[in-house]
């Protein structure tokens, strides 16, 4: 079995975003983060925008519920609400991408949305807070004095995002094949770690 499909989802500060770059970059084969935005825009014919504030807005659990919950009263696929309409574009574009070929999707419920696919391995990345707030000032830029609340919004909207539309609880270990505290190792031997779970994965 040749084919090779990562999922990375992370918490913010933990480096899942590099750790996914660098992976799809050993093993060359396609990395999508935001360039995943790019081809639902493409294909879906929403806006990149809109598409990337759809994750934003789910820091309010519930405004985010209510708004989901609601249809437009129409028939047919019209009558989902906008919030169901762009993960239905966002899910049928991720299994389009895992069955052209390999490739490292970061984010965006790829976990769920391959759920059941044997060439698949979804990873989870954490960290400890100081760590997580270290890499973020660091190497993202954030300033220091609201790196707190970014981190702690960020990965509130992906938790909420991520429960209602998958019904699961985001980070928890029975959702992935791999979780790894990114605080302890480096990146690239977090990288040869995965490539080396994968290849055992699906072979043995």
């Amino acid at each position: 079995m040749d084919k090779k499909i990562i999922t990375i989802s992370r918490e913010f500060g933990s480096g899942g975003r590099l750790i996914g770059k660098r992976l799809a970059e050993k093993l060359e084969i396609p990395y999508y983060d935001k360039e995943l935005l790019d081809r639902i825009a493409e294909e879906s014919g929403f806006s990149k925008e809109m598409l990337a504030e759809a994750e934003k807005k789910a820091k309010n659990g519930f405004l985010y519920s209510l708004a989901s919950a609601m249809g437009t009263g129409e028939a047919g696929p019209e009558s989902l609400s906008l919030n169901e309409r762009f993960f239905l574009a966002q899910f049928d574009t991720i299994r389009k991408i895992a069955e052209e070929g390999s490739c490292v999707i970061v984010g965006r419920c790829a976990d769920y949305i391959l759920r059941g696919m044997p060439e698949a391995t979804n990873v989870f990345i954490y960290a400890e807070e100081a760590d997580k707030i270290k890499r973020a000032v660091q190497e993202y830029g954030v300033p220091e004095d609201s790196v707190r609340k970014l981190m702690k919004d960020t990965d509130k909207a992906r938790a909420n995002y991520y429960a209602y539309h998958t019904g699961r609880k985001w980070g928890e270990h029975v959702n992935y094949n791999l979780s790894i505290d990114s605080g302890y190792i480096e990146i690239e031997d977090i990288v040869d770690l995965i490539i080396k779970y994968t290849d055992v994965k699906l072979y043995k």
